[in-house]
């Protein structure tokens, strides 16, 4: 018999937060989380996504031991302000057993129509910037800090629940010497001149702070247009640029400026962590910090987290000036792979811009939607 507990204490969150490694404890390529940092993904004072959203997280127990976790949760501006009567689900990790997935999701359900929602999706997080999808292609295949990573079986237990496909997401790869400047080096020197546009030379975090709200408007605005998507406010972005700013070598992140310093392209690309936080095993202390700093100052492998142009000025070739600027960067500090996170399949536009490396696909993933209305 199976049987749930609400994750009330601090203890059973930090369960919560322990379970998957045990669950892939085995895995070779399975990549754990830094503790602190998830435990207060889930704290209401720590994390301001709670100012608009609700979350409330499940354990289930077989045997008097831990079997499987989920976190429900609603985004109220989605489901207000954009009229999506969507239930998200998240964290969903379970073993080979139909019982317990079920159990989870049914609980899932019973919370999205007590709020009188219409239907259920996940994994997702809270908002665009957390992570998506249940791997479907690619079990051996590292993870990355910045993606979950799950069990082939998981796939038939979305299906044994009645779930069915909602979006498709592919991750890709190229080698640097795939990168041939040939393609962007006199573009984005015609593109510069034509529409007065400066890329910015940053060296240091505290260069970066003064365009980060700008960064994260541009971020609201270049990806508006796609599905479900929600919007950073004021509050959530004190709080990535506090999460996420100081993990990012300064020289890593692109801003482009039009002549009145008004940001039309910015990109983001962080070193690749999974290996060290393999070695760390989801504690910084008290030599983790060691392994986080000698793969950000040391890592051959890049992870490009984030593009984004102003619709003013797409399909103009802005993005030809940030990948000169990282071409120059990844040369000198002498990269070797450089890695996508999910992207949509259907997002035409962010895969033709990719299209000259010649980018292999080796993961893939989805997000499973059931109608509980």
């Amino acid at each position: 018999m199976i049987t749930l507990k609400e994750v009330k204490t601090n203890k059973d969150l930090k369960a919560f937060v322990k379970f998957p490694f045990k669950l892939y404890k085995d895995s070779d390529y399975w990549v754990p989380p830094i503790i602190s940092q998830e435990i207060k993904t889930f704290n209401k004072k720590e994390n301001p996504v709670f100012n608009d959203a609700d979350a409330r997280m499940f354990l289930a127990y077989k045997n008097g031991e831990i079997v499987g976790r989920i976190a429900a949760i609603v985004n109220w501006l989605e489901v207000k302000e954009q009229n999506q009567k969507k239930m998200r689900f998240g964290w969903f990790d379970f073993i080979d057993d139909l019982e317990v997935s079920k159990t989870l999701l049914n609980e899932v359900e019973k919370i999205g129509k007590s709020y009188e929602l219409k239907y259920t999706e996940g994994p997702v997080g809270f908002s665009n910037l957390d992570k998506v999808g249940v791997m479907t292609e690619g079990f051996e295949s590292i993870a990355t800090m910045i993606t979950w990573y799950n069990h082939a079986y998981y796939v038939k237990h979305y299906e044994a629940a009645g779930y069915k496909i909602e979006k498709s997401y592919s991750e890709s790869k190229f080698p640097f010497e795939n990168v041939k400047p040939e393609f962007f080096k006199k573009a984005q020197e015609l593109i510069k001149k034509r529409y007065q546009l400066t890329p910015l030379k940053l060296t240091k975090t505290d260069e970066v702070m003064p365009y980060a709200d700008k960064m994260f408007d541009l971020f609201n605005e270049s990806y508006a247009s796609l599905s479900s998507f929600v919007a950073i406010n004021d509050v959530q972005k004190a709080y990535f640029k506090k999460k996420f700013i100081s993990f990012v070598n300064p020289e890593y992140i692109k801003f482009v400026v039009d002549k009145d310093d008004n940001m039309v392209g910015f990109a983001i690309v962080m070193p690749a962590f999974a290996k060290a936080l393999r070695k760390i095993n989801g504690k910084l202390f008290p030599f983790g910090f060691r392994h986080i700093l000698h793969a950000k100052k040391h890592s051959k492998d890049v992870i490009f987290y984030l593009i984004g142009i102003h619709p003013d000025y797409q399909n103009k070739g802005v993005h030809a000036v940030i990948f000169n600027e990282y071409y120059e960067t990844f040369k000198e500090k002498g990269i070797e792979t450089c890695f996508r996170t999910p992207e949509l399949e259907d997002n035409e536009a962010i895969h033709k811009i990719w299209k000259h490396f010649d980018p292999e696909v080796y993961k893939r993933r989805k997000t499973y939607r059931k109608d509980i209305a």
